[in-house]
């Protein structure tokens, strides 16, 4: 099957600022897997981490590279293939919900429970209140 490139899109697509979202079939189709130049599949390797290693404990990963190598990209990938495992996946960019230029390890942690807090709510998951600790 051919595909008719639209040359406005991919150079959107190309923008370091914007994150291809692959559950989408418009940003699908730009995607471009560069695990031979990472020397890995990163999005193989923390799915088989997440899914068969550890699928009912907590796991902790860091992830980084510079901007616009495609961090986002990838994290979006790894979401699609975890809720296709039938995982619940929590995923919000950090830079909208904080300010970048004064932050504190505690409003990430308020940030990240806030967003959990927002996403068990919205599939009508209610947390329990507790008083104390």
């Amino acid at each position: 099957m051919k595909t008719t490139l639209n040359l406005s899109r991919f150079y959107k697509a190309c923008n370091p600022s914007y994150t291809l979202n692959i559950s989408n079939v418009l940003d699908r189709q730009y995607y471009i897997d560069f695990a031979d130049v990472r020397g890995c599949k990163i999005v193989e390797e923390l799915q088989r981490t997440i899914i068969r290693i550890s699928p009912d404990e907590p796991t902790c990963q860091l992830f980084t590279g510079h901007i616009g190598c495609g961090k986002s990209t990838e994290l979006q990938r790894l979401k699609t293939e975890l809720e296709l495992a039938g995982f619940h996946v929590v995923y919000f960019e950090s830079s909208q919900d904080l300010d970048m230029a004064d932050i504190d390890v505690s409003d990430i942690l308020l940030s990240v429970a806030r967003q959990v807090s927002a996403s068990l709510e919205g599939i009508n998951i209610k947390l329990k209140k507790s008083v104390g600790y």
